[in-house]
Formats: structure tokens, sequence, C-alpha cells
């Protein structure tokens, strides 16, 4: 097939800024690069670090780089904001670079078109063509709650979920639905398997209880109530924290209000919490395996983070939260969750002290997540993602 992709409209593909949405784009694509199945247009916004990333060598996968840097890339956003404001669906930003996307799409016949968490994109693209439009989300974009939400399921022939949780959500609309299909997300089980890593990035005394913390730091990732779980562990000296995340990915040195109020909390105990700021996709094995335990504590519907795969995929025990698709992620054998309608912080000092007084726990929890990690390939992934497409494609014509 000739498939275009449209992304999100804010970080690049390839993911040279991070960004879950984009790693994820890259695991299909690199497939796609291996197996040489599809014909791929990716339409996305532009930055410095692509010139050199070797993913645009393809001669199946073709990037098409949309400009957002320039001065004359600034004023053409904020005419299109004056001009469609009362036209757009999204931030004037994103609908400017779906404006410049569609220019080329216009100029070209695609067999499907992919949405990338933005399902929105389909109120215009639908008056400009006749292809397929697939959506594939990560998150709740598409409930019955949401702006023009009929209109936009309408519009679909086929909606990817990356959970349960929100094939749910987008049941909401429709409970006959028969256009979502759940694709669980994958990762790469070569570069996060301990036995790859040769130095852990950052070295604790052999004594030390290491917990990491990796994710976006914001008040609904329930990063707060973690500091305030090692507050109360504050007679355990040898309890570390590893908390890893900024902002929004790449903003390595953006301190919100959040953020100071945060180290303001974990200051008491500065020497026990270590904040590393954003680590590169690429450079996270080697802080995981410093760790003996991930916490995950969403306090919102978490649709299905990575971060969990990632962690149990390094053979850690999981201590999460009962939130979105976050339990169809794990099993009772390698992970503890915990609901969030009670003091949450207290349930992760109990579940973090549990753990730390019974390391036989740890070790088969550490045995069952290595076994559970197993399902989420991003080979697996990639295959159930394009056999997906090839489906909603046939049942079209």
């Amino acid at each position: 097939m000739k498939i275009a992709i449209l992304t999100s409209g804010i970080l690049p593909v390839p993911a040279v800024q991070g960004g879950a949405v984009e790693t994820l784009t890259d695991f299909y694509l690199a497939y796609n690069e291996r197996y040489r199945i599809h014909d791929i247009t990716i339409y996305s916004v532009w930055h410095p670090d692509v010139i050199q990333h070797p993913a645009l060598q393809s001669t199946v996968n073709h990037y098409k780089y949309i400009r957002t840097d320039r001065i004359t890339d600034k004023l053409r956003r904020k005419i299109h904001h004056l001009l469609h404001s009362k036209d757009d669906y999204y931030h004037y930003t994103i609908e400017d670079y779906l404006a410049q996307a569609i220019k080329h799409l216009k100029q070209e016949q695609y067999d499907t078109i992919i949405l990338e968490n933005r399902p929105g994109y389909a109120l215009k693209l639908k008056a400009i063509t006749h292809a397929p439009l697939v959506y594939h989300l990560h998150n709740e974009k598409l409930t019955a709650a949401v702006e023009k939400a009929q209109a936009i399921y309408d519009a679909a022939t086929t909606i990817i979920c990356v959970s349960d949780y929100i094939t749910n959500c987008v049941r909401t609309i429709n409970s006959n639905d028969k256009k979502c299909v759940t694709v669980h997300n994958g990762i790469d089980l070569n570069a996060f398997n301990r036995e790859q890593v040769t130095k852990p990035a950052i070295t604790f005394a052999s004594d030390d209880f290491v917990l990491i913390y990796s994710g976006r730091m914001t008040q609904e990732k329930g990063i707060m109530q973690l500091i305030e779980a090692m507050n109360m562990l504050s007679q355990y000296p040898n309890i570390k924290l590893m908390v890893i995340g900024s902002t929004f990915f790449a903003n390595a040195n953006n301190e919100d209000d959040f953020i100071k109020d945060l180290k303001a909390k974990a200051n008491p105990l500065k020497d026990r919490i270590i904040f590393t700021g954003f680590i590169p996709y690429h450079e996270m094995p080697s802080y995981l395996a410093a760790a003996h335990v991930a916490v995950i504590p969403s306090v919102w519907d978490d649709p299905f983070p990575t971060t969990v795969l990632e962690a149990q995929a390094m053979g850690l025990p999981i201590i999460a939260t009962k939130r979105g698709g976050i339990p169809e992620e794990v099993n009772q054998e390698n992970a503890i969750l915990l609901t969030t309608d009670k003091d949450l912080s207290q349930q992760l000092a109990d579940a973090i002290l549990y753990l730390y007084d019974h390391p036989e726990v740890r070790k088969s929890m550490s045995i069952a997540s290595i076994r559970n990690s197993k399902q989420y390939s991003y080979r697996r992934y990639a295959e159930d993602f394009y056999n997906t497409l090839t489906k909603g494609n046939a049942s079209n014509k």
C-alpha cells in the first residue's frame, strides 16, 4: 500500500526530541524498512537533528518536513491563526502543520492515511481525499464528550487503540462499534535487556535500595505523591529514588512551578532523591539497570505507558496504579497495583517498604516481569499494526 502518516504536529519523526508517539512511529517504520511492506510517506515538523539521521536514507519510508522554525514560518502561522481560527479544531500551530501537509496530500494519491493521535484532522481531510482514514489513538482523543465526536468517528475507516481502555473510551460514541482494534504498544526488547547493559548510568552503594520513576514531571503522573512517600520513609536512609524526566520530553532545563514545588518537597531528602532531567531514550536502559523497583504512580487514566513495558523488560518489579491501561500491561505476579481513591502516598510508602523488606519477593517478581515482557516486542507491535491496516483496507474495498 501507499500510505501517508500525519504526525501530532508538535515533535519530529524520527524521535530526535523524544516523545512516546513519535518513538512508537519509529518502531513500525523501522519494521517497514526491514521488511519493505509498504511505501510510506511521513509528514513531520522539522528539527535540525533530523538532518543526519540514518532513517532518512530509507527507500521505502519517505520523510517530508514542514518548517516551523524560521521567521517566515512563524509569520505564516500567525496569519493562519488570524484567517482560520474559527475553522480550526486544534491549536493554530497544529492546524498550520495540517494545512501545509494538506498542500502535499492534494498532489498525491494514497491508499491509506494514518492520523497519529490527531483524529480531529479528519474534519478537514475528508473534504480533500477519498483515502481511508485510520486513527492511531494513544490518548483519550475520541470519546462521546469530545467536540464533534460523532463526525470524527464517522470519518474513520479503522481506529487503532493502544489499549482496551482507549477502545472502550471510543465506544462511548457507538456501543456497537466495529471500527476499533486494540494494538498494544511494543518496545525494543534487545535494548531493554539488563544483560546488554555493561555499566549502570549511576552507581549506588551495594546496600542501597533504588527506586526509579521515569516520565513527564507533571501533576497527573503522581510524582508528588511519590516524593511524599519518600518523606514518610525518611528513617530508611538506604532507600533512594531516581527521578527521570522533564515537563515535556526534551525540555530538560525547563522548571515550572510544579517542579519547583516538587524539589522543595524533596529537599529534606536531597541526598536520597536524584533528579536527572530529560534523558535520551537510548540511554534509559543504563538508568533502569541501576534500579531495583520501578514506580509508576499515575493519578490519571494513563492509556498504556511504555515506561511500564521498559521497566519490566529490564526485570524490575512494578509498583503502579489501577488507572487507564496500566492493568493491561502487568499481572499480579510482577506488579503491585494501587488504588487512587485512598491515600496514595501512604500506599506507595507501604508498597516500597514491603519490597524493601522482602528481597525474595522482588526476585520472583523480577523473573515474572521478564517473562511478561516477551509479548511486548516492537516486532509483534508492528506486525499487529500492519495486519490491522491491511484488514481495514481490504474491508473498505
